[in-house]
């Protein structure tokens, strides 16, 4: 099996890798440390074309696959780790799912703009009571004439502060064929947005209330029976979140080795010590089998989206492999990889909170027994059987 890259794509990432150099590396740190989406970074990347990569040509996007897209996160979190994240947004998150869905009306509405750099989507999936358990969630959506009324709220947003446009997960019935989804565009009556708060990385996020939020039936991007895709297409989420816990693991590691290799201590260059050897040693390791598994992932994506199981697997194996590796570059770089003047701490932040966003590293591993066994494990406590 060939592990290596096509000429196309180390052209495509050698490329992003030299405007990241030159052009984001020098403000990295300062941007890591800001707080707002960097819009000026979004706009950037919409005219190199980096934004849509994996939406289709005739809707605006580059045309390209989920390998060119992850190429894109490494190269860019290699200089800068923050505007990784713009191209998760643009790539992965719910725009993604919105791409593969969309009606042809709601993607000449929306998809320009967001294309463009000018606004982000933001997913309303979790509530107060429906975190893990995402099928209990209870926002609903109520038909009325010629559209639904929606009421409901949502919690842990990633841009939601800051967000435009929100694909809301609903519920148009009971169980789980009930649930589907809509698009809820700021400003429409009935939508609030609660008062900013603060994750431990920096990230801002809002509450979404719907008090008898009124929308047009074209709003509708999934309707009842609509779970299933909607989570099919939260697969890419996850390599997405995955990209960037590997590609942020890795820069950290990359500060902490030019760290070691110069620093000196009991008249020694840190990375002489053995027990300095040996945490890159492990961390190198964990980093290459997680990078390959997501590569696997995304390469054996059927008609564009990956399995269940290779998802759970590359982001499992890089939630772990990026946390340690930015755990392991703080504790080598000791009370300097702890300032805030390093960037290092800011890797450690993000690269926790991504064991937690997108299915948590306990909800994998589920995932993970049920492939292997081939069948499904209720959670749910008054459940005495698993579920078929």
């Amino acid at each position: 099996m060939d592990f290596s890259w096509s000429e196309s794509q180390r052209l495509f990432y050698a490329g992003i890798e030299r405007f990241a150099q030159a052009e984001l590396a020098p403000g990295a740190r300062a941007r890591a440390m800001a707080s707002g989406f960097p819009w000026d970074v979004s706009a950037r990347f919409a005219e190199m074309g980096l934004l849509g990569i994996t939406v289709r040509e005739e809707d605006g996007g580059a045309g390209g696959n989920l390998v060119d897209a992850i190429l894109a996160i490494l190269a860019i979190a290699a200089a800068c780790p923050r505007s990784a994240d713009v191209i998760q947004a643009g790539n992965f998150g719910a725009i993604r799912t919105f791409a593969e869905h969309a009606s042809p009306e709601q993607k000449a509405r929306f998809l320009p703009d967001l294309l463009a750099g000018r606004t982000i989507m933001a997913l309303g999936m979790t509530e107060p009571e429906a975190g893990s358990a995402v099928t209990d969630l209870t926002t609903s959506a109520r038909p009325d004439g010629d559209g639904y009324i929606v009421n409901g709220t949502k919690v842990f947003g990633t841009h939601s502060s800051e967000a435009t446009l929100f694909l809301v997960y609903v519920r148009f019935g009971a169980s789980v064929g009930g649930i589907g989804s809509v698009l809820i565009e700021k400003g429409t009556p009935g939508f609030t947005l609660g008062q900013p708060s603060t994750f431990m990385n920096g990230e801002t996020w809002s509450q979404l209330y719907f008090e008898d939020c009124r929308i047009p039936a074209a709003n509708v991007l999934l309707g009842p029976g609509g779970f299933q895709r909607q989570i099919a297409g939260f697969n890419i989420e996850r390599l997405g979140n995955a990209a960037r816990s590997l590609a942020v693991g890795r820069h950290a590691f990359d500060v902490a080795r030019e760290h070691a290799a110069t620093r000196r201590q009991f008249g020694r260059h840190l990375c002489e010590f053995q027990g300095i050897q040996w945490k890159f040693a492990e961390a190198a390791a964990r980093l290459e089998a997680a990078q390959l598994m997501l590569m696997k992932a995304a390469v054996c994506a059927a008609d564009g989206l990956p399995s269940a199981q290779d998802t759970a697997l590359a982001k499992l194996l890089c939630n772990e492999a990026g946390y340690q590796a930015a755990d392991q570059a703080m504790q080598i770089m000791g009370a300097t990889g702890f300032s805030e003047e390093s960037i290092v701490q800011y890797c450690v932040r993000r690269t926790r909170g991504w064991m937690i966003a997108g299915g948590s590293t306990e909800i994998l591993k589920n995932r993970i027994a049920e492939g292997l066994f081939e069948r499904r494990f209720s959670q749910r406590s008054n459940s005495t059987v698993a579920i078929e």
